[in-house]
């Protein structure tokens, strides 16, 4: 044998270059060109890999990330932006934690969203889906029924979310479902908000989504149209004014003995009462226990104030002001709206009781006649909405570029 010889590593000396065990105390050694590893190592080192990959998949989804994105969008309602944000944190930090072959089962955390019209409920799950990068389906409670009866049953939204993914089922399968109207199909004789075909029996259907089943539904005629979902990592936000409820939650803690006379009459009594919303109060409202215990995320929203829906028509990026500014700036004219303009709008949104919703309307119905006349008349240059504008309904106030060029103005 050569002095060379003894370099050669007898069966014993083969050891994991990473944590130093030998052969003989690890399942599997692996070898390499001049360098070993153990099974546990490479157990260790993929979970160090997928610790990884999960840490920078969530990174996009914590709680201020999104109430900052949902800020830019949606005014007020910070507790509600708030519950919402940490919702859906939590629903994807299971999803992504799954993957890493979880252990643990993290259970659903499907929300249910209760305020009144108007306050910005459909939108947040709107912005909550363009921050979040995932498809959504937004369908109406209403239009859904039990199988074998006209309308749409209950897999169509389903359906409705494949093709808004570009009917990639993956994709699919971590998207967004929201279903509004949801206090209309309580059971009926509990409120009169539903009927027979869409009321306890929609409820029902809808139990199997929400808990996470694998679904199917049609896509067209013939074999192999028929697509499998699994709803078990898609989120399900279902909302509702459930009118009335207020009533329901005073009995149940006293009605006096709270604070409130005989009748609920200011917007801050009914914020409040909302806000002491638990389940047995939305089973009392018709809602079937099985349903309401697939959403255990309650979030109230409150009552829009003026000052609230006066902010909501020029500060969000995408306010109804900014937008017409948009639409003017094509003819190369520039709009304002005063501020006694924007308060007096605010005020009827309010009086009409349409929260933001109706801020549209009445804007619409103030710029009708300005933007029928103002393409075909030439050098206006700025057009003034001021509070006489806003209560007569009349004709914007027009700058001429003449006028401008004079000085005159």
């Amino acid at each position: 044998m050569t002095g060379s010889d003894s370099n050669i590593p007898k069966k014993h000396d083969y050891r994991c270059s990473f944590c130093g065990r030998t052969k003989e105390e690890v399942s599997t050694l692996i070898s390499g060109p001049d360098v070993y590893i153990c099974d546990e190592c490479v157990h260790m080192c993929h979970d160090l890999i997928k610790k990884d990959e999960y840490a920078k998949a969530i990174q996009g989804y914590r709680p201020k990330a999104v109430f900052d994105y949902l800020d830019q969008f949606v005014i007020g309602q910070k507790r509600a932006k708030k519950a919402l944000s940490v919702a859906v944190y939590n629903h994807y930090k299971r999803v992504f934690a799954q993957d890493r072959g979880n252990t643990i089962e993290l259970m659903k955390g499907n929300i249910l969203l209760i305020g009144p019209t108007g306050t910005g409920k459909t939108l947040m799950a709107e912005v909550l889906a363009k921050k979040l990068d995932v498809p959504i389906a937004i369908t109406d409670a209403t239009t859904l029924t039990e199988a074998g009866y006209v309308g749409d049953d209950v897999e169509s939204v389903l359906k409705a979310l494949y093709f808004a993914a570009d009917q990639d089922i993956k994709r699919a399968q971590r998207g967004i479902i929201f279903i509004d109207e949801i206090d209309k199909i309580a059971k009926k004789g509990t409120g009169g908000h539903s009927r027979d075909v869409s009321g306890e029996g929609v409820q029902q259907a809808l139990l199997k989504l929400l808990e996470g089943k694998v679904a199917t539904f049609e896509v067209g005629k013939g074999r192999g149209n028929t697509i499998k979902m699994d709803t078990s990592d898609i989120l399900f936000i279902v909302a509702g004014a459930f009118s009335g409820i207020e009533d329901i939650v005073k009995k149940r803690m006293g009605g006096q003995s709270i604070g409130f006379g005989s009748k609920i009459d200011t917007e801050r009594d009914k914020d409040y009462l909302r806000s002491q919303i638990k389940a047995e109060d939305l089973v009392k409202f018709g809602m079937i226990p099985e349903f309401i215990g697939r959403l255990p995320v309650i979030v109230t929203v409150d009552e829009l104030g003026i000052e609230d829906l006066k902010t909501i028509l020029w500060k969000p990026r995408n306010a109804l002001v900014r937008q017409y500014q948009k639409l003017f700036s094509y003819d190369g004219i520039d709009l304002e709206f005063t501020d006694d303009a924007l308060t007096l709008i605010a005020e009827e949104a309010h009086r009409r009781g349409t929260g933001a919703r109706g801020l549209r309307a009445i804007v619409e119905e103030i710029m009708l006649d300005a933007m029928y006349e103002l393409p075909s008349m030439e050098g206006v240059k700025r057009c003034i909405v001021d509070g006489d504008v806003v209560k007569q309904r009349g004709m914007p106030k027009l700058i001429f570029e003449e006028k401008i060029k004079d000085g005159d103005v």
